[in-house]
């Protein structure tokens, strides 16, 4: 049935004015001005919750080009009295371009509105409104205006005053439970703040309501993306409010409110938002205080592994202010972020440590070298102000993609670090553990695991390298792995620079053995070690062809099948019968073997000297990057 002016209409929806919304009113808070007093609501009743941001006039047949989201349309159906057909497709065009509502007037230009009009309206929930004839649109808009910039006005002081109080938090030295603490009761809904790895940093509000938060998966909802934030439900109201947490370009986490009964509205985005803002300022304090402080232990322990530290009960005293435990038995353990060479700064110096190169003087950095007189050092300079367009023409084109390979080398660092440092804790309290220029260094106990339950320390470390491998590559845009090398047990710190060496240089062996990803101890590198200490590539290769010969190849597999049979029968010393039943061989079979290799290299079934040779040779081919 159509819809006249004459009919009886069901009661307005009457919601109170006040309250806050941020980006306007309600449908339904519309309805509660006093202008609209005799306007009724005939279609869309569920969509009264709609925001109206703007208010506009059909004065056009062609109001679609100029309509705009969150209005409400108001109309005499004058521009449609010729047409009243294109009524039934008008709820469809305006509900598809965002607008908020439409209010009209019946009997002057139209009598009715279509069946077809009321039911689309109610399907989309698009809310049709008829308005009484004795008001004019002039007093709807400048009421329903005038609310709408009231409220916003009391929205954004509210807002304001809720920044202050929270910066006043932080400045009388707050952290971030004394901000989520406040805006909790602000809201009156459980607060917490997750880092990017999902881990609560603070919470505030009912149990049941912060535990719920904990499991959080901001992966689900749209609105809790990089740089996103938004309401979690429909029109305006839901049960989460997600807001990042951002300061610098980096994506600390996000700030959650929470409430089973979907009171948040949008008025709340501004508060979390302020929220966030101040809880980025606290988190970037506390890491600029972390960072401090993890460089000055860095650097302590720099020194006690070059050995100029002072004396034992000096280091064991100092390292039990940053909670380190080093008056037992220790090993060192050295994870290096694979597929970056080892440099000046970050190799071991003589003592063993890693010496960082000398940082240039600030007062000496940039400044030109001394001239004989005022006017020399004038021409000197326009010299130097003349050639600076031609250096840069002659600047390296890939310095622009160096520079973020750096930053992605620094980020993963810090990443490998934060793993490394969250595992050793787990699993030793009392262990030392800090980031050097290009490695993590760790110092932990070699007596038992983190709960003192005797574990054996090789299966301690290898816990922790696996939870730190597992935490390292948890958050990576990129796959990265790291090699590891355990040093020996020592019992003093004094003894802490040799153990130093040995993990360096398990680190070092392991990989060329083992590839990316490598873990060694320093007592399994075997003859390895003193391999590693030819520093001449070219040397090892030379020996390798002269005691191999045609064995040192590797694109025939014939050649390839004879080297296996080789290293088999010096593994077992010799012994054919087992070497035939580990290559699955007749005996015949390997008796015709060893006699074309002693043809091709020499009878070393007799010479102990040639299989010498011959063992430290496939060694050799064992190494890799040689």
């Amino acid at each position: 049935m159509s819809y006249t002016s004459a009919d009886p209409g069901p009661p307005a929806l009457r919601l109170a004015s006040t309250g806050t919304l941020t980006y306007g009113l309600s449908v339904g808070e519309v309805l509660g001005a006093s202008t609209l007093d005799g306007a009724r609501l005939i279609a869309g009743r569920s969509g009264l919750d709609r925001v109206v941001q703007r208010l506009n006039v059909m004065e056009v047949p062609d109001i679609l080009s100029w309509v705009k989201p969150n209005e409400l349309l108001l109309t005499t159906g004058y521009p449609l009295r010729n047409t009243p057909q294109s009524l039934d497709n008008l709820v469809a065009d305006l509900d598809e371009r965002g607008l908020a509502a439409l209010a009209i007037k019946l009997g002057r230009y139209l009598d009715s509105l279509p069946a077809e009009m009321i039911a689309q309206a109610d399907r989309r929930g698009f809310p049709l409104i008829l308005l009484p004839n004795d008001v004019g649109f002039d007093d709807i808009l400048n009421q329903v205006l005038t609310d709408i910039l009231n409220r916003q006005a009391a929205v954004l002081a509210r807002t304001e005053e809720v920044h202050r109080a929270l910066v006043q938090i932080v400045l009388c030295g707050g952290g971030l439970q004394e901000v989520v603490d406040e805006v909790a009761s602000l809201l009156d809904v459980a607060v917490v703040v997750l880092d990017g790895e999902q881990r609560v940093l603070a919470g505030a509000g009912p149990d049941e309501h912060v535990q719920a938060m904990r499991g959080f998966d901001a992966g689900r909802h749209a609105a809790c993306g990089r740089g996103g934030c938004g309401i979690i439900g429909a029109h305006g109201t839901g049960d989460h409010l997600v807001v990042p947490v951002v300061a610098g370009g980096f994506d600390h986490g996000r700030i959650i409110a929470f409430t089973p009964a979907g009171t948040l509205r949008g008025s709340d985005l501004g508060i979390l938002e302020r929220a966030a803002t101040v809880a980025a300022l606290v988190v970037t304090k506390q890491q600029a205080v972390a960072a401090v402080e993890s460089k000055y232990r860095a650097d302590f322990l720099r020194d006690i592994l070059a050995g100029r530290a002072g004396e034992d009960d000096r280091v064991v005293a100092h390292c039990g202010g940053f909670g380190w435990d080093l008056d037992r038995p220790v090993m060192v353990v050295v994870a290096e972020l694979d597929g970056r060479p080892r440099t000046a700064s970050g190799a071991a110096g003589a003592s063993g440590a890693a010496v960082p190169a000398p940082a240039p003087s600030p007062e000496n950095e940039g400044r030109p070298r001394k001239q004989g007189s005022g006017a020399g050092r004038g021409r000197a300079a326009e010299q130097r102000r003349a050639a600076e367009p031609a250096r840069a023409r002659a600047a390296d084109p890939d310095a622009a993609m160096r520079g973020v390979r750096g930053a992605e080398e620094r980020a993963a660092q810090e990443r490998l670090a934060a793993a490394w440092s969250t595992a050793v804790r787990r699993h030793d309290r009392g262990a030392a553990v800090a980031s050097f220029a290009h490695e993590i260094v760790a110092v932990v106990g070699a007596d038992a695991g983190a709960d003192g339950g005797g574990e054996p320390a090789a299966g301690a470390v290898q816990a922790m390298v696996k939870e730190a491998a597992a935490l390292f590559a948890e958050h990576l845009p990129v796959r990265r792995t790291f090699s590891t090398g355990i040093s020996r047990t020592v019992t003093r710190p004094a003894e802490l620079p040799e153990a130093y060496e040995q993990a360096v240089k398990a680190v070092r062996v392991g990989r060329q053995l083992h590839g990316a990803g490598a873990r060694a101890h320093f007592d399994q590198l075997g003859v390895y070690r003193l391999l590693s200490l030819v520093s001449d590539p070219a040397e090892l290769h030379a020996f390798v062809r002269e005691t191999l010969g045609d064995l040192a190849v590797d694109d025939e597999p014939e050649l390839v099948d004879l080297r296996r049979t080789l290293q088999v029968l010096l593994e077992t010393n010799l012994n054919v019968a087992e070497t035939a039943r580990r290559l699955h061989f007749h005996y015949n079979t390997l008796r015709y073997r060893i006699g074309k290799l002693e043809r091709m290299l020499g009878a070393f079934t007799e010479d102990a000297h040639l299989r010498l040779n011959l063992t430290l040779a496939l060694h050799v081919l064992r190494m890799r990057g040689i």
